[in-house]
């Protein structure tokens, strides 16, 4: 499915409908180049899911965990990462609730991962040239398919 987004706030808006719709255990592998609304996106599903706390690029700190939530949101940033290096943050932990409260996984720069879950959200974000973006989101195994037309039920169309 695509998503036409005109602004910040849409990108927001989508993660807030995210934010409210998806399960404890979905995953959301989260690309885009630099600048393209990553961090902005996952604020929204914050908000959608109810987290007061300030969410902040991980990029340096690799994993920002906020609890505060209907359920836990895991924001996770692998820009700096090689290979060995993901697998030695164990990230399966987050997926399948080991060690953890069961949440939401949001992956960027998940290109860097050297396997994936079984089941995730794709979500690609895109800069148009007219300073829009526009989201790719397909379902990859299990149910997600069914999240993804949910996602689509409850947006407005002129963002579809």
């Amino acid at each position: 499915m695509r998503i036409f987004l005109p602004d910040a706030l849409a990108t927001k808006y989508l993660g807030q409908k995210l934010g409210e719709i998806l399960p404890a255990g979905a995953v959301v592998l989260l690309k885009g180049d630099l600048g393209a609304g990553k961090t902005t996106l996952v604020q929204g599903i914050g908000w959608g899911l109810g987290i007061k706390e300030p969410i902040l690029s991980p990029t340096f700190s690799l994993i920002c965990e906020y609890i505060g939530g209907r359920v836990p949101l895991y924001h996770l940033d692998l820009y700096r990462l090689e290979g060995a290096e993901v697998d030695n943050l164990y990230l399966e932990n987050y997926w399948e609730g080991i060690e953890v409260e069961l949440g939401i996984t949001v992956i960027e720069w998940p290109e860097r991962l050297t396997y994936n879950p079984p089941t995730y959200l794709d979500l690609e974000l895109v800069y148009l040239s007219d300073h829009s973006r526009e989201a790719i989101l397909e379902g990859i195994g299990g149910d997600t398919e069914r999240l993804v037309m949910s996602v689509a039920e409850v947006l407005p169309l002129d963002v579809l």
